[in-house]
């Protein structure tokens, strides 16, 4: 049995991560330390210095482990993965789970090429952004293709010339084909630094030079080019946005401010790039009732920089950090370079602070009615249906799985994840059924999560942090009954995994009923927030189910049990299940009445008799 006060005593005095631990050992808590033995002990004394979540939290503590690290630097990267891996109840959370987007101009290569993208990598291409607006975004980079007419392909220069002819956007006038020598590296490097100027706000010269050359081509009587260039001028004026800031240097920069209503919080951060500014978020925290300010502003900067894949040079910042020498150790190793901080008390970037607290206001009470309607319909939904399982852990992270298939064939498995109520996007999975022929849904589902499990296991065993199935989800919900039931447990107990597991069943008309736990089937006031948020669920992993299946079947042709019948040719098989409707009809049918079908001779319609036949 775990004894706090004599683990206590055990504690290090050095740096390093700690994780507390509920009765059913779930993690609750992660945090950091310069000194174990300090902070831990912190925790269990008395004292009336405690914020209300800190003594709700210490009365959950049944454990605690700790791992050692050779630094603060290590203690917080390893804080950061842990709280990412975990989610733990106490830790504060970004409800919010965006990558942004960058323009990426792919300097690194011969002929360079530019496109969207959410990764910034350390490849010595260069990045614009982030950008918020992914409508502007791409409209930026339609703009710049129209204007220069980069090459879109992925040949590798200069192994890749005259290998091909060109592709069909060089005669569409879309590409300049450098991969037929058609332009030299020297004037497509022009085009680039061109495109960098344009990115970075340098728009004037270029329209200069387009009203030029509108006006030769005017002259000249060519009056389609004249018409096209006017477009493009258009385009760029159009495209001009006000800029908050001016004269200021052409760093990065972000600025962060926050604004407090009760338990709530929001906070506002500006992206600052090349001295423009190319967007603002904003993120809802939770857990943050009871925390200081200082607190807050850093283990925010912890959560949104420990998954960020950007970040600037300078962060501006309303309240001071904690440990702010560590924070700014980690920032600048993540970064490959230094990295300041500052909470300036007057200025140009005081003022840049005011206005995203005062646009935090804002957005608080702007959302404020919202945010009340989103706690319904996600902790408020998710509540009542713990009441209805009678359960006492918690919801924050639903699995559901689903199966599809055509006629019995190319079987697909389908998971989708709600944390927290709402849809997470990225952790969706799809599985290609590999062991399963013919249409069987229970061992299809086995297959698919013992495959989901098997990973689990595999991945926390290597201990890999980003690994894609490293989360146990706190409840599986399935599309459907006792039957899908029973399977996933026996599959989830060969594994040596204790995860619940309910159904979600539909009556008649195929409509949401309620949920099977335990062998009980429990039913909702379909007015209920819970019972939307089942039906969500439900719809969500079998669209998600439908839309793989689809799309597999648009990049293969759909296998059928047809095709393994001796002398069936395609022509047959489609008249076969033309005229009986399903596989299951063309089964049941005697000789005579396959021999109904025009292409059908009484070879063919025996060949086809016998085999059913024999398959019984």
């Amino acid at each position: 049995m775990f004894d706090i006060k004599e683990e206590l005593k055990k504690l290090p005095d050095k740096p390093g991560v700690y994780i507390m631990k509920d009765e059913n050992e779930n993690i609750i808590y992660v945090g950091k330390a310069k000194i174990l033995k300090n902070r831990v002990r912190q925790y269990f004394q008395d004292s009336a210095n405690h914020s209300p979540k800190v003594v709700s939290m210490v009365k959950k503590i049944k454990s605690f482990e700790y791992i050692v690290t050779g630094n603060e630097v290590e203690a917080l990267i390893l804080e950061n993965n842990l709280i990412k891996k975990y989610s733990p109840k106490y830790n504060i959370m970004l409800k919010d789970d965006k990558t942004y987007p960058y323009i990426k101009l792919t300097v690194n290569e011969m002929f360079p090429r530019i496109y969207i993208t959410r990764k910034h990598l350390k490849d010595k291409a260069k990045y614009f952004g982030p950008y918020t607006n992914s409508g502007a975004i791409k409209e930026t980079l339609d703009i710049i293709l129209k204007i220069w007419p980069l090459r879109r392909c992925l040949k590798k220069f200069p192994g890749d010339f005259k290998k091909e002819r060109p592709c069909l956007n060089f005669h569409i006038g879309q590409c300049l084909a450098p991969c037929q020598n058609n332009i030299s590296e020297k004037e497509y490097n022009k085009m680039i630094d061109e495109i960098i100027d344009f990115i970075n706000g340098k728009h004037k010269e270029i329209v200069e030079n387009l009203n030029k050359e509108m006006n030769i081509a005017s002259e000249k009587l060519e009056f389609e080019k004249a018409a096209e260039l006017r477009d493009k001028i258009l385009s760029i004026k159009k495209l001009r946005e006000r800029q908050v800031i001016e004269n200021m240097s052409m760093e990065d920069r972000d600025v962060i401010a926050f604004a407090r209503a009760g338990a709530e919080t929001l906070v506002q951060v500006f992206f600052i790039r090349a001295g423009k500014m190319t967007g603002r978020e904003h993120f809802l925290l939770n857990n943050t009732d009871g925390i200081t300010r200082n607190e807050l502003i850093t283990d925010f900067v912890k959560r949104f920089y420990g998954g960020a894949s950007f970040i600037p040079k300078e962060l501006i910042l309303q309240e001071k950090l904690c440990d702010e020498e560590d924070i700014l150790k980690w920032l600048s190793f993540v970064k490959g370079q230094k990295v300041t901080v500052i909470c300036p008390k007057k200025g140009e970037k005081f003022k840049l602070v005011e206005l995203a607290s005062k646009n935090a206001v804002i957005t608080l009470e702007q959302f404020g009615e919202e945010m009340q309607r989103e706690k319904r319909r996600t902790f408020g939904a998710l509540n009542e249906i713990k009441k209805a399982l009678n359960i006492d852990f918690e919801l924050n992270r639903i699995e559901s799985y689903d199966i599809s298939n055509t006629q019995g064939v190319d079987s697909v498995g389908s998971m989708v994840v709600f944390e927290y109520g709402k849809p997470k996007r990225s952790d969706y999975r799809k599985f290609k059924i590999k062991t399963v022929f013919g249409a069987d849904d229970y061992a299809s589902m086995e297959e698919v999560i013992t495959r989901r499990f098997l990973r689990y296991l595999k991945e926390n065993e290597e201990n890999d942090l980003n690994g894609k199935f490293d989360k146990l989800p706190d409840m599986i919900f399935l599309d459907g009954g006792k039957g899908q039931i029973n399977v996933v447990l026996e599959a989830l107990l060969k594994l040596n995994l204790d995860v619940p597991v309910c159904g979600m069943v539909k009556d008649d008309k195929h409509r949401t009923r309620g949920l099977i736990y335990n062998n009980k089937e429990i039913l909702f006031n379909t007015n209920s927030e819970g019972f939307k948020l089942i039906t969500r669920i439900q719809d969500e992993v079998h669209r998600f189910a439908i839309e793989y299946h689809r799309k597999l079947r648009g990049k293969i042709q759909v296998k059928s049990i047809l095709e393994d019948i001796k002398g069936i040719g395609e022509n047959r098989r489609k008249a076969l299940l033309r005229h009986f409707g399903s596989i299951d009809n063309i089964r049941r049918a005697t000789v005579d009445e396959l021999k109904e079908i025009d292409t059908m001779n009484e070879m063919a319609a025996k060949s086809v008799f016998n085999f059913f036949n024999s398959s019984r």
